[in-house]
């Protein structure tokens, strides 16, 4: 991402919050980058300071409403594609042809796709990820140590049921800002 002023604003903002990058932004074209736990407004906040800091280019969704004058056009500029989920149609279809079609493309989602307690995540990313033939990343927000965890990329199977340890492991209830909700 072009502007050494995103990286500075970034990388300083996070300092000042006491935060700190483990592990590596893949050097991959394309890749589902999911991160959790998701509990709080804050979550945007870390988030959006390390893809700042850490020149990540990345689409990502957030909630329609989120996305209402003057944010939108702001949101749309860093990555932001609205999602109105009473009206979704098909979300996964339309990521995977952008996917495909692009030559490099980052696609970022929490999973819980809420800031509440849910029983179980969406699989909406592991679609994308399969149908698209590219890796998940998992980035960890770790409130308890102050720090921003990125995981190995992992190649899904096509089994959810099999792959779906090796992807929550990374993420911990401790790890949250509303431990709680997680």
């Amino acid at each position: 991402m072009r502007g050494r002023w995103r990286r500075w604003v970034g990388l300083i903002g996070l300092a000042l919050g006491g935060w700190r990058v483990e592990g590596n932004l893949p050097n991959l074209r394309k890749f589902v980058l999911i991160v959790a736990p998701h509990t709080s407004n804050w979550d945007f906040v870390v988030g959006f300071l390390a893809y700042l800091g850490l020149r990540l280019h990345s689409s990502w969704f957030v909630k329609h409403t989120a996305l209402r004058w003057p944010w939108a056009a702001l949101g749309r500029h860093f990555g932001a594609v609205a999602i109105d989920r009473a009206h979704a149609g098909n979300v996964v279809g339309a990521s995977v042809t952008a996917m495909n079609a692009a030559e490099r493309m980052v696609i970022t989602l929490a999973p819980e796709g809420t800031r509440k307690k849910v029983s179980q995540w969406k699989h909406g990313y592991y679609r994308i990820a399969v149908e698209a033939g590219v890796p998940i990343v998992t980035v960890a927000l770790d409130y308890s140590r102050r720090r921003i965890v990125f995981g190995e990329p992992m190649m899904p199977s096509g089994d959810h049921a099999l792959d779906w340890p090796l992807l929550r492991a990374a993420f911990d209830a401790r790890m949250a800002f509303h431990p709680e909700q997680f």
